[in-house]
């Protein structure tokens, strides 16, 4: 996704003309109170996006952006106060901050450095923090602007009013700002690193599973949205010409909040309705809260009523539409003229790729891996390999360490004891998302999707961390193809069937362009015909790309029909190893399954297939 798509560039079209055509009209017919109210407008919709650009995309809620509007806001202020007024009102201000009298586009650029060198110093704690402690985090942050703010007199006022800014913001400045950052926004949520953050988004284990580095995706959003964010501050200052730290705390964060949630915090269109529905409201509810005289009705004074007003205005909202009045989709993703115009000339249909060769030396090689938690053995001295092209199962009862095993091979769970090699690399040296990138791809046992997230953009989240030049698209259509879903590729990864998901998995771990793929229970709560669906599935990409396969199964006939090396566990030991026939005559895995006193009868067929039950859907959470 280096050039920007034609979506993208339709989907900014689209919520830029309504901004020009409501400027048009104010500056038309309403040249007083609803200009003024238009511009406060276009600078809300900058905070919103601001906010939106970290938070909708990461699924993180800010408290601490209105913190850099403060920021923007003083630093600008600082820079543009008229110097005979700043003479009067800061006497104490050092000397190499007086007189200066900038202008304004001067001051802006000045302030969004400051506000991006402190976004950089705060996100590099953010990010590495995510949900409900990372949104604490920025409350902290708010706290402490407001704080020092008001304690920096010399620099501020501390709590008084901060006066004497030039008002250099009117209609028309503030116009081509909401633009830009109406754009900026948007190509950042369509770009690649945008969409790996709505990924982790979505599911942030499985986003490190397709190589995607969370903490740095965080750190980028949380800064440009600062900067964007920095700027509506800018605005606002020099909109209203004189403001206090109490104009950038806790009232401002609820009203921009409420606007970005109510359009739908996920989308860039979302932000640009909720900012216009909350205004309305707002506009609306002021003009009644100082009481109303209809005659036939009288209406008293009710204090709070604006806020009373937008919070019910959530609720209503929230009530019918979890995800906000947009959804978790742009307006030109769900409008039809919008998205044939988009589509352009139609999307291509991905050709069958070609074979892969892949190189017959090397393997994944897993030597005595053993794993203790807190004293506890949950595995040891599990030793076997994985080579290419052929099919390495793995076995046990409930309890046997199968878990802890994947979790090691794949570098989520360091191992205590031993190594996991992949063609030489020791998996514990790599960061978790360059696990992926070294060559080992991986399912889950449940499934894990970026479910609001096209099955498209599933797989190109993938493709992309392997591209090397190439377009990752065209390597996720390719990946679709492989798993025949290549006509669903614009589908949301959550509308697919059960066993398409199951699919769509496969073929996002196929983008890694992997040499090792291990498969934890892929046919786990599948059918008869959808598991026959995905044994033909396997044997083709195996055939077809030569890939090293280790499946986690508890459907024994379909290890002992698929794999051409069966390794079994139990109560944390490696009790056997061989092929299908060799496992099926073991004792010790007879043991293992049935119990010993059972395992003593004289059987006719193979034991384990004759006493293993075939798996319970049911048991493994199958959704209805």
């Amino acid at each position: 996704m280096g050039r920007i798509r034609r979506g993208t560039v339709v989907g900014i079209v689209a919520m830029a003309l309504p901004l020009v055509v409501a400027a048009v009209v104010a500056a038309s017919f309403f040249p007083g109170a609803g200009q003024r109210l238009v511009t406060l407008f276009l600078i809300n919709v900058v905070a919103v996006v601001g906010i939106g650009v970290y938070s909708g995309n990461s699924g993180i809620i800010s408290f601490g952006n209105v913190g850099f509007m403060a920021i923007g806001a003083y630093a600008s202020g600082l820079l543009t106060i008229n110097p005979i007024v700043q003479k009067t009102a800061l006497p104490n201000l050092p000397e190499w901050l007086m007189g200066w009298g900038a202008p304004f586009l001067p001051a802006l650029l000045v302030a969004l450095v400051v506000v991006a060198l402190v976004a950089i110093v705060i996100g590099i704690p953010v990010a590495r923090l995510g949900g409900s402690s990372a949104s604490i985090c920025t409350l902290g942050f708010l706290v402490i602007v407001h704080v020092v703010l008001v304690a920096s007199s010399d620099f501020t006022r501390g709590s008084q009013t901060f006066f004497g800014i030039p008002r250099a913001v009117n209609l028309w400045v503030a116009l081509p700002f909401a633009i830009l950052a109406v754009a900026i926004a948007r190509i950042y949520r369509d770009s690649t690193a945008g969409m790996k953050l709505r990924a982790s988004r979505e599911d942030e284990i499985a986003s490190i599973a397709v190589g995607v580095d969370v903490r740095l995706h965080r750190f980028l959003a949380w800064v440009l949205g600062a900067i964007i964010s920095g700027a509506a501050g800018v605005l606002l200052a020099h909109f209203i010409g004189a403001f206090s730290p109490k104009d950038f705390y806790f009232n401002l964060t609820f009203m921009l909040l409420a606007m970005l949630i109510l359009g739908g915090i996920t989308t860039v269109s979302g932000a640009v309705v909720g900012t216009a529905v909350i205004m309305v409201v707002v506009e609306l509810l002021r003009k009644l809260e100082g009481g109303v005289d209809l005659g036939f009705l009288s209406l008293p004074t009710v204090f709070g009523l604006t806020d009373i007003g937008i919070g019910l205005a959530i609720l209503l909202v929230m009530y019918r539409l979890q995800d906000g009045l947009l959804g978790v989709r742009e307006l030109d993703e769900q409008v039809p003229f919008l998205k044939r115009l988009a589509a352009g000339g139609g999307r291509p249909v991905a050709q069958q790729p070609s074979s892969v060769a892949v190189a017959e030396e090397g393997t994944l090689r897993v030597e005595k891996v053993g794993k203790r938690f807190s004293g506890l053995v949950a595995l040891e001295n599990a030793d076997f390999e994985i080579r290419p092209g052929l099919v390495t199962g793995l076995i046990g009862p409930n309890g046997a360490g199968k878990s802890t095993l994947i979790n090691s091979v794949s570098g989520v769970v360091p191992p205590s004891t031993g190594r996991v090699m992949i063609d030489g690399t020791d998996v514990a040296s790599l960061p978790v998302h360059r696990v992926p990138v070294a060559g080992l791809a991986r399912t889950f046992q449940n499934i894990r999707l970026f479910r609001n997230l096209t099955v498209l953009e599933n797989v190109t989240v993938a493709a992309s961390a392997v591209a090397e030049g190439r377009d990752p698209v065209e390597l996720a259509r390719e990946a679709l193809a492989e798993v025949g879903l290549g006509d669903v590729a614009d589908q949301l990864a959550g509308t697919l069937s059960y066993g398409a998901q199951r699919r769509l998995e496969i073929a996002r771990a196929l983008a890694l362009k992997p040499r090792y793929l291990l498969l934890d229970e892929p046919a786990a709560g599948m059918n008869p015909a959808e598991t026959q669906e995905l044994m033909t599935v396997l044997d083709r990409i195996r055939t077809r790309h030569r890939l090293g396969l280790l499946v986690v199964e508890h459907d024994l006939k379909l290890i002992m029909r698929l794999c051409d090396i069966v390794v079994v566990l139990n109560k944390g030991q490696q009790i056997a190893i061989g092929t299908p026939a060799e496992i099926q005559a073991n004792p010790a895995v007879i043991e293992a399954y049935i119990g010993r006193r059972r395992s003593a009868k004289p059987r006719t067929q193979p034991v384990i297939e004759a006493e293993a039950p075939d798996f319970d859907p049911d048991a493994a959470g199958k959704p209805a």
